[in-house]
């Protein structure tokens, strides 16, 4: 068996992760809706820089590009590792494109929730766990109208997908990212329980008696 030598590869490594860093940090929330003339997206609703928090702006082409835009830059990364140095280096794109899109550098690492972006990972990943992880998503969404309730359901199956569907490290990676996606959305998990979430659809008016939870 032929091993690795880490003194080569480890300048591949630390590329990878601060380049699809830097790709992950694009906050495309924030930046389209000043374009677009709403200001701040964290002065509305959840105060989170996501598509989900963008409609509440009432503008839903505009959250449907910054879902779009979101999963893109996960998915870009992901294929840049894995089409110049094989799947090895796409997971370290997808985990530095995930750390990027959490914690901005350029937000006070302050930064969304992960799951436009990690959809749009898993989708590079491995399509096919992707495509059921989008569909378990929408199924969801569509049944109960809680944008929070369909991403938990969507990543909680997700380690599953990947098992059926791709190799072991991937399945490794995307359960970690699993729990990652989770423990950002323990606000949503609390307000879920107490009944008090905000559903789909909901304008940033709906959520005005309360702060902005950015942390979750």
């Amino acid at each position: 068996m032929i091993y690795p030598v880490w003194s080569i590869i480890w300048p591949y490594f630390i590329a990878a992760v601060a380049a699809s860093y830097l790709i992950g940090s694009v906050p495309f929330g924030l930046v389209l809706t000043r374009l677009a003339g709403f200001g701040d997206v964290r002065n509305f609703g959840s105060g989170n820089i996501g598509a989900t928090n963008v409609l509440r702006t009432g503008n839903k082409p505009l959250a449907l590009v910054t879902l779009f835009l979101d999963g893109g830059k996960g998915a870009l990364a992901v294929a840049i590792g894995n089409a110049y140095w094989g799947s090895e280096i796409a997971i370290v794109a997808a985990f530095g494109s995930l750390m990027g899109h959490l914690f901005p550098v350029w937000l006070r690492f302050q930064g969304g929730k992960g799951v436009a972006i990690g959809l749009g990972i898993l989708l590079a990943l491995a399509w096919p766990a992707g495509i059921a992880a989008c569909l378990t998503w929408f199924a969801v969404a569509v049944m109960f109208r809680y944008s929070s309730l369909a991403a938990l359901v969507a990543f909680a199956t997700a380690p599953a997908f990947a098992w059926w569907f791709a190799d072991p490290q991937t399945m490794e990676f995307v359960a970690f990212m699993a729990v990652v996606i989770w423990l950002k959305h323990a606000g949503n998990i609390r307000r879920l329980v107490r009944g008090e979430e905000s559903r789909i659809g909901n304008s940033s008016q709906s959520d005005s008696g309360r702060q902005p939870d950015r942390q979750s």
